[in-house]
């Protein structure tokens, strides 16, 4: 039986077309991979930068990346993070939600600097 589960990651990222499109698709593509996600699996894909992320809305870098799933047809959703006092910079926040086998473990991915944010998910 499948429920709907909720995975978090984030990737630090320079403020650059290329480098947001390509961490933006590095991240995603672990996370559909470590957690075995099919296209029929994804219900939506929300993001969050922080302020200094300025040149491309991580939604559309997902669509113009190389994503190994199609999501064209999951609703996709950005907004800016909270401004929080030394909070972590240049950063991009992703949740998807997913149907999984209810007895599957979610795998939250963190990478390119962001483990600091959750070293209890780095590997």
């Amino acid at each position: 039986m499948k429920k709907v589960k909720a995975i978090r990651g984030a990737i630090c990222s320079q403020n650059n077309e290329i480098e947001i499109i390509k961490n933006v698709s590095d991240l995603c593509n672990q996370i559909f991979i470590q957690n075995n996600l099919a296209e029929n699996d994804l219900i939506s894909i929300f993001f969050s930068i922080t302020k200094e992320i300025t040149v491309l809305n991580p939604a559309a870098a997902l669509r113009k990346g190389k994503s190994i799933l199609d999501v064209s047809s999951t609703a996709l959703f950005c907004c800016q993070e909270a401004e929080i006092e030394n909070g972590m910079k240049n950063t991009i926040r992703v949740m998807i939600t997913a149907y999984m086998d209810e007895q599957s473990e979610k795998k939250n991915i963190y990478l390119n600097g962001a483990e600091k944010l959750r070293p209890d998910f780095a590997k």
